[in-house]
């Protein structure tokens, strides 16, 4: 049935499908944009696999996508419950396009759908997105041919086997390995994973799957959701601990002190080890990660290329350049020989092989990637964005070494310093990260831009 450009357009968005289930988003709603899907896709398709996470509505959300599909005479695989880079490696097994039902890190109250064509190229506004959401404000066309079938399969043992096959996690020395799921799908893959190698004692914490997320948001990006973790690998006496979002596609790491690892230097360790087996390669970061990143990727003999935030962007330039790895601040990673699709679990494998290939505790091996200090990103709520992008440009003056508008505006001060200001696509948020040698830099950087922002705030 025909909906609203309006209603349509806050769900599905730049990269996927996300929204309030029952309000914005409910089984009618993705019945219509699975026979969208099937439509876009039945070209060059004949099934769509569908995985879905622990959330209470993702089954019944899952089957009514099933049901769009096959009414459009494309058949569908079921793989049950799953992360999201295990429903791309089913993708990639089976050449098939896959849908993913899950809202990330999102609170409970939301769900959504991930996209992606055969051999997990992700489906953006570009590419097919925007297609979709046109068709089903129209109302999809309904298909005159026979219903396709729907089959359930088990990838779960493949994709672990898949993943160990890739790192080369035999001759580890034994390793204490603390794992927050965060009552995600962590809770489903890790055991699989890593619970098969046989030097890793993992300790887990949250593994239940409980969509309500009791315990803390699946968010690790949020410092506040990661103290659980930091306590309990202090406590346990754990070399390493290890924070899964809520669908498993990003993995942050926490070192034997309690401390986090910077993404960055996680994207550099990882970096490290793929440049040993292919030199020359190139290496994809995003443009707001450590420039420890490139300057890295250069001393070991790679090339790096710089993209804007976000994964339709990292992995179209993952398939354009042929990038093995690539890296981003959010600690979602991309692997050439993971169909250039992003895995927190495959990362962890990375870090983990380094971490135990060597005797060094995760602090001071981390040491060797961290060059910079940083400020994370810091969040303005803002009326007038360009405003107060040019008053901080103005306050900076003749002090800016370049500046270049790759993904809203970044400056470089030319002594190590350098910050990023760029819009959210979503909300009216003005985004800011710093980079700078030293803390004290960091925070007078921060202050100045801030204040900058907060005057043209307080103009009424």
């Amino acid at each position: 049935m025909p909906r609203s450009a309006e209603a349509v357009a806050r769900v599905i968005k730049a990269y996927d499908v996300r929204g309030l289930v029952g309000q914005e988003i409910d089984e009618q709603f993705v019945c219509e944009v699975g026979a969208a899907f099937a439509r876009l896709v039945r070209p060059d398709s004949t099934r769509v696999a569908i995985g879905y996470d622990m959330r209470e509505s993702s089954p019944s959300l899952a089957a009514a996508f099933a049901s769009g599909v096959t009414a459009q005479g494309l058949d569908v695989v079921r793989i049950g419950l799953a992360s999201t880079d295990q429903l791309y490696f089913a993708s990639g097994l089976l050449d098939c396009p896959g849908a993913m039902f899950t809202a990330s890190h999102n609170p409970a109250a939301y769900n959504g759908i991930k996209l992606c064509r055969a051999g997990a190229k992700p489906v953006g506004r570009d590419t097919g997105l925007a297609t979709i959401s046109a068709e089903v404000v129209a109302g999809v066309p309904a298909f005159d041919g026979p219903t396709g079938s729907i089959s359930d399969q088990d990838v779960l043992t493949a994709y672990g086997e898949f993943l160990r096959g890739l790192v080369d996690v035999t001759a580890l020395r034994p390793l204490r390995v603390a794992v927050d799921a965060g009552n995600g799908m962590a809770g489903h893959t890790a055991p699989e994973v890593l619970g098969a190698v046989p030097s890793l004692t993992m300790l887990p914490l949250y593994f239940e799957l409980d969509g309500s997320f009791p315990n803390h948001e699946a968010n690790p990006l949020d410092p506040a959701n990661l103290v659980d973790l930091q306590r309990f690998v202090v406590e346990t006496g754990a070399d390493i601990g290890l924070a899964f979002d809520g669908d498993a596609d990003r993995c942050f790491v926490v070192d034997e002190r309690g401390q986090a690892v910077s993404p960055s230097a996680v994207t550099a360790m990882v970096a490290a080890r793929e440049l040993t087996r292919e030199i020359g390669a190139t290496v994809i970061h995003n443009l707001i990660t450590s420039r420890a990143v490139p300057e890295l990727v250069v001393e070991r003999g790679g090339t790096p290329v710089r993209s804007r935030v976000g994964h339709s962007y990292i992995k179209g330039l993952m398939a354009e350049t042929g990038a093995i790895f690539g890296g981003e601040h959010s600690a979602h990673y991309y692997f050439r020989d993971f169909w250039g699709a992003d895995s927190g679990m495959l990362a962890a494998l990375y870090v983990l092989a380094e971490l135990g290939g060597q005797d060094r505790p995760l602090s001071e091996l981390a040491g060797d990637y961290q060059r910079y200090e940083a400020s994370g990103e810091i969040n303005f709520t803002v009326e007038d964005a360009p405003a107060c992008v040019e008053s901080v440009l103005r306050a900076f003056g003749t002090d800016i070494h370049s500046i270049d508008h790759l993904d809203g505006v970044t400056v470089d001060l030319g002594d190590g310093s350098w910050f990023n200001l760029r819009t959210s696509n979503t909300e009216p948020l003005l985004r800011l990260n710093v980079e700078a040698r030293t803390a004290d830099e960091v925070d007078a950087l921060v202050a100045k831009v801030a204040a900058e922002i907060e005057a043209v705030r307080a103009v009424p």
